[in-house]
């Protein structure tokens, strides 16, 4: 089957994140009308948001360990990068002039660490290509005629299309646009979701007043976290974390988000516990902390003999009684193993990214609804979540692809 007879065929694509784009940019080459929809007034808005800091493209982690990240979809979402891996994207925004390096935690970066060239690159030639974009169209579901229902400034409007790919995100940071209100269209049509959870996220703890309003921003580094897994493996992993007012967030928090959700939703709390002084073995401590006071406060001694100031020597207060506080063997202790219990995950709106959404289970293998034949889905409102670090941007570009293609092959065969 050739372009020229696809042309005759429309996509509509609802999303205008990496997932919409990449389906847009496959199937426009394939031949088909394409007609990107957007709830926003621009597209890429998260994309863009998420490069703010510095665009984290993709990792350059080798395969099977990149998949591995994906944990219990590693499988299916290793399928989708068998079509459009973390290399491919880097050789895909070469053809924008973008070239990428590897950073020393092995993240890949655009040279300039900027998302907006890139996006406005991609979209400059996705326009050139044909695709239509219709922004400030928030998607509503079906009619019962089966046309697309968008809300828009000028009132509702419905629009027809041979096939669809849904691509609007999952339920973080709903300000631009991933709001999750796709569920209710999609569940009353027996679409099986999977309810939207908080992903790469912070968690609450429940500090005392003092500890909140005095160390709330404060950075804690290194440090070593311990956890148990939900079925009681112990993991550990040292990185850096954020006190909030709350509790505890940042990158080493994120990345065992999901394990951590995971054990609150079966025992109601997890426990954490905090190297803070990992560079120094508990014997050697216990050693430096028993050596005499001298009159000095228990601050000073720490900061004397540990290193231990600030937000950390605030921790040991918040965990210890003054009892338990003059017992340096106590002290040593908890300083190698701060306990703390997660109480709850932050909203979902505050977090990175969504757990949950659709079931893989209700799509076929190029994620097509079972239910609704023609209608395909990609990106984050699937049934799949991976920590930050480039894993999930290139997961989304890599459905987004896989998506597109299972479009154009199942109206080709329509059209057969």
């Amino acid at each position: 089957m050739t372009a020229t007879l696809l042309t005759n065929k429309r996509l509509a694509i609802v999303g205008g994140g990496p997932a919409g784009l990449m389906a847009a940019e496959v199937a426009r080459a394939a031949g088909l009308a394409v007609d990107v929809y957007e709830a926003k007034g621009s597209v890429g808005r998260k994309f863009l948001i998420a490069g703010k800091g510095g665009l984290n493209l993709t990792h350059s982690e080798a395969r099977p360990g990149f998949d591995a990240r994906y944990r219990a979809r590693a499988a299916e979402v290793g399928r989708w990068l068998d079509d459009f891996d973390g290399d491919a994207l880097r050789e895909w925004a070469r053809d924008f002039g973008i070239e990428t390096y590897v950073g020393s935690s092995g993240r890949v970066f655009p040279m300039d660490r900027k998302a907006a060239p890139l996006l406005r690159g991609w979209v400059r030639r996705l326009r050139e290509s044909g695709v239509n974009f219709h922004v400030q169209h928030r998607w509503l579901g079906w009619d019962e005629n089966g046309s697309l229902h968008f809300s828009t400034p000028d009132g509702e409007q419905f629009a027809t299309a041979d096939a669809v790919v849904l691509a609007m995100g999952g339920g973080s940071w709903p300000e631009l646009g991933s709001d999750g209100a796709w569920v209710q269209p999609l569940t009353a049509r027996n679409v099986d979701v999977a309810p939207l959870q908080p992903a790469n996220c912070g968690f609450d703890i429940g500090w005392s007043t003092h500890l909140a309003q005095r160390h709330a921003g404060a950075p804690l580094k290194p440090v070593v976290a311990h956890w148990h897994d939900a079925r009681g493996i112990e993991h550990s992993l040292q990185g850096e974390c954020v006190i909030t007012a709350t509790g505890i967030e940042g990158s080493l928090i994120y990345a065992l988000s999901a394990e951590l959700r995971d054990v609150i939703v079966r025992h109601g709390e997890a426990a954490l516990t905090l190297d803070l002084v990992p560079g120094r073995a508990l014997e050697r401590l216990r050693s430096d902390l028993a050596k005499p006071r001298n009159g000095r406060s228990l601050s000073e001694h720490l900061r004397r003999q540990a290193g231990i100031t600030g937000v950390k020597t605030a921790l040991l207060h918040e965990v210890l009684d003054k009892d338990q506080r003059r017992d340096m063997t106590v002290v040593a202790a908890t300083l190698k193993r701060l306990p703390l219990a997660l109480t709850s995950p932050r909203p979902l709106a505050e977090a990175i990214s969504s757990a949950g959404g659709v079931r893989l289970q209700a799509l076929d293998d190029g994620l097509m609804l079972r239910a609704l034949p023609g209608v395909f889905c990609a990106g984050e409102m699937l049934d799949w979540e991976a920590p930050t670090g480039g894993y999930l941007l290139t997961a989304c570009f890599a459905s987004g692809i896989r998506a597109g293609h299972a479009a154009v092959r199942w109206l080709e065969k329509r059209e057969g």
